[in-house]
Parts: structure tokens; sequence; C-alpha cells
């Protein structure tokens, strides 16, 4: 060939690469950039039809919007004289006029035991990094009470201990992912130049996603917090790096039977695009569904993941081969991909032997696998997701946690964030009754003008609002058991009209949102897998069948989980989006392994029967796909230096759950039942019907 043709055929992937790197360089930087545009104001991400988010709406009514309290709570030896009592209820009174302060400072309560006073400061809700310094000027004064120390509790000091977590996640969580990527991948390629190519393939991704995300929250198209941060993150490097080795794998295998390297991308990208289509179109989908959640930190999920999937796969499919082309042979270097044998030839090794195993014994493998993991999934029902208290949010103890742990030992449980009733006013009495007959309720009192008890209540538009405090500390499953009989008792009150909110009660209607959300999606989420699994493998046995296995690895993981975080991370439960946040991730990415699998030997056995297409299958694809389970595995877990236990559950039923989808539903029960069932799996395409090539080889299934 002429040098002036083959700098022809250079040209568009050295195009591809100039266009690539400029946008790198123009929106690399939105990577780092998100925070601007995030909030961790957990006001923001209420149930939309719950009747706690009408709460909030009616609140505004009495020029008491939705408020976040900072429970200030004196304790020591000076606290039991009347001194430190009218010295904190100066303190209080004087922050009313403090910036961030909104609505009225309540007055300073002495408890019970004479050894605590405690005030609560509502401040506004959006501060956002204002929220830390307000916390501070609070604290500052506070102090001014002699012989007491000083703690702040309550959601407003909760949230600043969140934002604190949260701090650095892009540039933390960058480092980790991208540098656990980038040892695996030279430990599985020992080439110098292909793990750069892919992390910078992935960055580039994730760089385009992040400035994507950036300009629709900038235009409140969608919402971001921290956790949707970090999950985009690790979602977009995981994702691109999984597609990245499938198509180079691929490439590998082109390049070791042609000599022109354009042409050996041409054919590796015509043999593996569909695959890695199909496998990314099943996570957007699945991510898509959390549109149907009625939480709006899930449906703000939804859209970015979906966005950081697809510029991982136009990353994957543009500038890595426009890289790949440009370098050739060199990029797998000091490896020699042209000395390896064509797909298909004899296989050695580990793989190998798997496949020697399932061809020798299918029933025996699939009837071992399928035990292991039903006795997995036996344990699910033990992993609740009643949400957590505030004590096991924060991984590590948060100054949060421990000044509520200080003010349940003096208050009732519910004291200083209690639950808001709003009613008609001429019906106030009864309401204030049957609050007080309420089993769980300590007190309940209709609020004044001034927020001082001993007024009269104030009336706006013919309805009051009432304070009710619990005996039950608000973040707690026995509060939110008060705040559903509260409720019953309220609503049955004749022309009432009664709504009861506040956080205990936002608590409980986001649980029961994300019940009623999982009921909804799982099904939507498998019937959108199963339908993409029909058009490419073109049958519909096996894509039940992979449906099936992926929904049992994800119940077995479960199991698994529920048995760690009880008796070895000490988690009494978990966040109620941790099960579908996992079951989206999990089953969505744990498809796109069979999906690499199945597609291969689907190819292999319209060339050499399904017996040897199987065996085929597994062995060419089996190194491929356990370094892309590796991979995003790892990938998932970097989320756990994150210190919240919702991440670092994420993380473990994630990474988790994908080694093993990779090592044994994959590996073991997916090709077992395979080789199994023969043809039949494949009905009713030509495959399934005995046209395609007959094996040579009798299948064997006298194991069983």
């Amino acid at each position: 060939m002429s040098t002036t043709p083959r700098r022809a055929r250079l040209l568009v992937p050295l195009l591809l690469i100039a266009v690539w790197l400029g946008v790198g360089g123009v929106l690399g930087p939105y990577a780092g950039r998100l925070g601007e545009v995030a909030t961790n104001d957990q006001a923001a991400f209420l149930p939309r039809s719950a009747e706690s988010t009408a709460v909030v709406t009616a609140q505004r009514a009495f020029r008491q919007g939705e408020t976040l309290p900072a429970i200030v709570v004196w304790t020591g030896t000076g606290t039991g004289t009347g001194l430190a009592e009218r010295r904190a209820d100066g303190v209080l009174a004087s922050l009313a006029d403090t910036p961030g302060v909104a609505g009225q400072v309540s007055p300073a309560l002495l408890s019970e035991d004479g050894e605590a006073i405690e005030g609560v400061v509502p401040l506004r809700p959006d501060l956002g990094d204002d929220l830390a310094g307000t916390l501070d000027r609070i604290r500052t004064a506070a102090e001014r009470v002699p012989g007491t120390t000083v703690q702040l509790a309550g959601p407003a000091a909760a949230q600043a201990d969140l934002s604190d977590a949260f701090a650095g996640i892009d540039g933390l969580l960058l480092v980790v992912a991208l540098v656990t990527v980038l040892v695996i991948l030279l430990l599985v390629y020992r080439s110098v130049l292909l793990p750069l190519v892919i992390i910078v393939a992935a960055v580039l991704a994730l760089g385009l996603a992040c400035a994507i995300v950036y300009a629709l929250a900038d235009h409140d198209l969608v919402r971001v917090d921290g956790q949707v941060q970090g999950i985009l993150s690790i979602l977009v490097i995981g994702a691109a790096t999984d597609y990245a080795l499938l198509l180079t794998a691929r490439y590998r295998e082109e390049l070791a039977a042609r000599t022109d390297r354009t042409d050996a991308m041409r054919a590796a990208l015509r043999q593996s695009w569909g695959a890695v289509v199909a496998s990314a179109a099943t996570v957007v989908l699945g991510l898509l569904a959390l549109l149907l959640s009625d939480l709006t930190n899930n449906r703000a999920l939804g859209p970015v993941g979906a966005i950081g999937i697809v510029c991982a796969v136009v990353a994957t499919l543009t500038f890595l081969p426009a890289v790949l082309v440009a370098l050739g042979r060199a990029a797998y270097w000091p490896a020699k991909p042209g000395a390896r044998p064509a797909s298909g030839g004899a296989g050695e090794g580990v793989w190998r032997r798997v496949a020697d195993l399932v061809d020798r014994a299918p029933r025996r493998v699939w009837a071992v696998t399928l035990a292991a993991l039903l006795a997995g999934a036996a344990f699910a029902p033990m992993l609740t997701s009643k949400g957590v208290p505030l004590d096991e949010t924060f991984v590590n103890d948060a100054p949060s946690v421990a000044a509520q742990r200080t003010l349940s030992e003096h208050f009732p449980g519910g004291s200083g964030n209690p639950a808001v009733v709003i009613a008609a006013a001429d019906r106030l009495e009864p309401v204030l009754a049957a609050a007080r007959r309420t089993e769980g309720v300590a007190d309940a009192a209709g609020t004044t003008a001034s927020g001082r008890p001993g007024g009269a209540p104030l009336v706006v538009d013919g309805r009051v609002r009432v304070a009710v405090t619990l005996d039950d500390a608000a973040d707690s499953e026995a509060a939110q058991q008060t705040v559903a009989r509260l409720r019953t008792a309220l609503h049955a009150i004749p022309g009432a009209d009664a709504l009861v909110g506040g956080y205990t009660a936002q608590r409980y209607d986001t649980l029961r949102t994300a019940e009623r959300d999982r009921t909804l999606i799982v099904p939507v989420v498998l019937a959108v897998i199963f339908l993409i699994l029909t058009g490419l493998l073109r049958s519909l046995l096996l894509p039940a069948l992979l449906v099936a296995t992926v929904a049992l690895n994800f119940l077995a993981t479960l199991g698994v989980s529920a048995l760690v975080f009880r008796h070895v991370l000490g988690f009494g439960g978990t966040d109620p989006s941790v099960p579908l946040y996992g079951f989206v991730f999990l089953v969505a990415l744990g498809v796109d392994y069979n999906i690499f699998l199945m597609s291969r030997v689907r190819e292999e056995s319209l060339r050499h029967g399904v017996r040897q297409g199987v065996l085929r299958g597994l062995v060419t694809t089996g190194g491929v796909i356990t370094s892309a389970g590796v991979v995003l595995a790892a990938t998932f877990a970097a989320l756990g230096v994150i210190p919240l236990a919702f991440l670092v559950q994420i993380a473990f039923i994630v990474a988790f759950g994908v080694l093993l989808d990779t090592l044994v539903v994959r590996s073991l029960l997916v090709p077992a039942l395979v080789r199994d069932i023969g043809g039949p799996v494949w009905w009713p395409s030509r495959l399934g019907r005995g046209d395609a090539r007959s094996d040579t080889v009798p299948a064997d299934r006298s194991d069983g």
C-alpha cells in the first residue's frame, strides 16, 4: 500500500483525536465543578405526592416555610443554675437577626433532670455552602453561657456533617477510581500504553458527561447532590473501561488475523459495537426507569446516570478506535498481538479448563451453582430497608451524632424537631386532644405568632399550625410509627382537614414511597432488559433465562449483604433507596457480561454449532469479561472511601454482586444451562430450529 493512501486513512482517526482532545480541554474542568450546582438539601428531594410535602407548601402561608432546625444543647455544671438558663435565653433571642436564621428562635428549655438546656434555631434550608458559617456563628454565640459545653444537633448539624463527608468528592473519588483501574489494567494487559489510552478515554467521557449535567443542573432541569455526583463518576469510569476492554480485546484478535490496522479496527467495531450498544442500552433504560419514581433524588439519578453511560459509549466507539488505529500494534507493547492465535483457536489456561468442566458435566455445574445462589438468596429477607437513624448515617462518629445522643439523654426523643400539623382553626381543640391521646406523643401545642408558648395560636386563612413533640427520637422507626398513628387519629376528626408533616413524617413518606417505587420499577427494568436481549439474541427462551439468572444473582447478593451489614459492618438496616439502586446497577450492569458472552456464543454457534459455540464463546470472552468485572467491582468499591453508610452499602452490593455475576453466573451457571439445553435455548431463531451448523460431537448430558 502506498504512503499517500495510508496517510489518507489515518486522517479521520487523527481528526477524531483532535476533536476529543479539544472537548477534553474545554469541558474537562467540569468534572470537578459539579459541586457548584449540587445541593445536599434533603427537603429538595421529598416525595412529590406525599402528605409531608403538602405540609411544606402549607407552612409558607404562616411565614414559616420549611426550615432546617439547628438544636443548641448546653450541658455542664452550670446548667442547673437559673443564671445559665437566662443567659441561654438571651443568646437565643440574639440569634434572631443572624443571617440564615428563618422564623422564630425558641426560648431556652431546661431539662427535667436540670442537667441540660436546649434551644431550637430554625435555619433556611437553602443555605448551601453558607450553612457551616451560620452554624459556627451560632456556636460562638452559644459559648457565651458560662460553665457549659455547647453541642449542635438536629437536621442542620447533620446536613453540615453530610456536606463535610462529600467535601472533595470529585477529586478523591476520581483519583481512587482511576488509580484502581490503572493498576488492574496494567496487571491484565501488561502493556504500557493501552491502560493509559483506556483511562484517557474514560476521563474524556466523564468530562463531557459532567459538562452536560452541569449545564442542565444550572438551568434547574436536573438535580444533583453528593450521592449523584459520586455515582456519576464511578458509573462513567467503570462503564467506559468495560466497553473499552471488550473493544480492545476484539481489536487484538483482529490484529492477529489481519495485517492492516484500519481493516482490523473496522472488523473489531463490526463485531463488537452491537454488544456494546445493547449493553449500554440496558443500563440507560434501567436508569431512565427511575423517572417513574416519586422520590426526587431517584428521578435525579436516572437522567444523570444515563447521560454518563451515553458519553462512555460515544468515547469508546469514537476516540478509542481512533487512538488504537493511530498506534496500531504499538498500543499493546511490549506484547505482540500478531503472535496470538485468532479467535476460536485452541484455547489454553484457566478458561479452557472451565469450558472443559462445563462440557463434561453441564447439569452438575448448573445444579451446584444454582443451589449456592439460592442459599444466598434465602437470607435476602433479612435485609431491612426501613431507613437508618442519624447515628448510623455516618460510618465514623460525627459531631451531630454525638450531640443527638446528648440531647436524647436529657429530653424527649423528638424534642426540638416536632411533627408539624396543619389543620382547620375551628377544630384546634379536637386536634390537640387527639394528638395528645396518641401513643408516642409527649405534647402538642398550637404555634403562636411569636413562636413562644403562652399566646394565642396564629390563624392564617382559617388554618392553624400545631407542633407535636414525640417521645422517641425524630429519626427512629418508633417515631415513624407514631406519625402513622397520629395521621390515623387526626384524619378521623370531621372537618379538621389535618395534614401531618415534619422531619419524621418526611422519613416515613420516603420509606413508603421507596417501597412503592420498588414494586413499580423492578418489573419495568426486567421487562426492558428482556426486550433488549430478545432483539440482540433473536431468541425468547434464552433472554428469559438470562433475566432470571441476573435476578437470582441480585437476590443472592442481597442475602450476603444482609449478613455482612449486620454481623461485620454493624449496620442495623439500610436507606430505603439502597435495594432499588443496587437492583438497577447490578441487574443492568450484570446483564452486560451476559450480553458480551452470549453475543459471542451466538456468533460462534452460527459457525461451529451450538455446543462448540458455547465452549468457544466462553474461552474467547472469559479473560476480558472477568477483567471487566474486576475493574467495575473495584471502581464501585471506591465509593467506600466516602464515610457514609449509604455509599458504603451501595459499594458493597454492586462490587460483590458484579464479582458473583462475573465469576459464577456468567462463567458457570449460564454456559452450563445453555450447554445442557442445547439448540432449543435459541428458539425461535434458526439456531433453535436446528438450521445452524451441527455440532461435530454430541452433547453429553449423562451427568444429571
